[in-house]
């Protein structure tokens, strides 16, 4: 076994979770790669050194540039505000470190481009944090796709919905001020990596944004609160994505429906150790959904338990990112999602937008430029 040195830029929800991941990935995969967590930095030296003590690294700081140019750090996972991500990663790529991403890489494609380019460059292992697709379940779902198992798809409808911010009398904070923090910003990501991931690549879309909520607690609300795409996929599948952040009583319905000519499938991620599966054979009046719960025969999951049935939940996503992220280090190959996969789900967005303000169909290669 042979340590690497993490470094890890930020220490709230994210930040903490990409902590206990590198903690527990050792043991829970037994990784070549073993981490070390050496520096974290957060916005006071005060905060850092805290987050420090709390989660196990040697050393903390307030300036990011200090991290990066650590010599005991080869690894970095950024997990600190939109905004900080096309700096950090470019430091970090020009001293021949690895870099994990949270998403959106970037505030633009110009942004995002540059990243990919320099990470492309570096030779060095880039991911970006897409955890929700990670799960058994949804692992075993693009299985079952590649193997032709519900024949070409013909449909794919997508969701990620939740209700944090359904309440309109609850006071606006950073999450509803900027376009970055709004739900395209925020949600929209993950569930058009699942789209991509699950449906393949998307040629053409048209979408509505709205902010239904255009003040909160009397100011102003200058980001988005729900949207709906419809798009074609390079197979010629027809695909719906809704995204919101106010769809009253949903907690994580990042869900997905996909039908095949051969039959179909269906996912809610509140619901994240279960997937029915519909398949178009055998007598018809014995045909219907099978719900089948995941167990140590499908991706994963052995490592967490032994029981079918028993789950894993949100914090085994993130420590199978950490995962894959030190085994690409490790086998000094790509690893998905790269970020130039991460350009792709951009793409998407900013197509999005495109859409809704000339309220027209976007062709997505004529935003290809990397």
């Amino acid at each position: 076994m042979t340590q690497i040195g993490i470094g890890i830029i930020g220490g709230g929800y994210m930040g903490k979770a990409h902590a206990v991941a590198m903690t527990a990935v050792g043991a829970v995969f037994n990784t070549p790669l073993r981490p070390s967590l050496e520096v974290i930095c957060t916005t006071t030296d005060v905060g850092a050194a805290d987050k420090a003590r709390q989660f196990g690294f040697k050393r903390s700081t307030a300036d990011w540039r200090k991290l990066v140019d650590d010599p005991s750090v080869q690894a970095i996972v950024v997990a600190s505000p939109q905004d900080t991500h096309h700096d950090i990663a470019i430091a970090a790529f020009e001293r021949g470190k690895h870099v994990l991403c949270e998403k959106p890489l970037g505030l633009s494609l110009d942004q995002i481009y540059a990243m990919v380019q320099a990470a492309e460059k570096s030779g060095c292992v880039h991911m970006v944090g897409f955890n929700y697709i990670r799960t058994p379940a949804s692992q075993l779902a693009r299985q079952m796709i590649v193997r032709g198992e519900i024949g070409e798809i013909t449909f794919l409808r997508a969701e990620h919905t939740e209700d944090f911010l359904s309440d309109a009398s609850v006071p606006g904070d950073w999450r509803t001020q900027g376009r970055a923090n709004g739900n395209m910003g925020d949600l929209a990501p993950h569930i058009i990596n699942a789209a991509l991931a699950l449906g393949g690549p998307i040629t053409a879309l048209v979408a509505d944004i709205e902010t239904v909520h255009k003040t909160r607690g009397g100011v102003a609300v200058t980001n988005d609160d729900q949207s709906a795409i419809m798009c074609r996929f390079a197979n010629g599948a027809m695909g719906q994505i809704f995204v919101s952040r106010i769809a009253t009583g949903r907690k994580m319905g990042y869900a997905y429906e996909i039908y095949g000519t051969k039959g179909s499938i269906r996912f809610d991620q509140e619901d994240q150790n279960a997937i029915w599966l519909y398949k178009s054979d055998g007598p018809e009046d014995r045909r219907g959904y099978t719900k089948i719960l995941t167990g140590p025969l499908h991706p994963d999951y052995r490592s967490f338990c032994l029981g079918p049935g028993h789950g894993t939940g949100y914090q085994d996503q993130i420590i199978i990112e950490a995962r894959d992220f030190l085994q690409a280090i490790h086998q000094g190959k790509p690893k998905w999602p790269s970020f130039r996969d991460g350009l792709l789900v951009s793409q998407i967005i900013e197509a999005s937008w495109r859409s809704h303000e000339g309220r027209c169909w976007v062709e997505i290669s004529k935003l290809e430029r990397a």
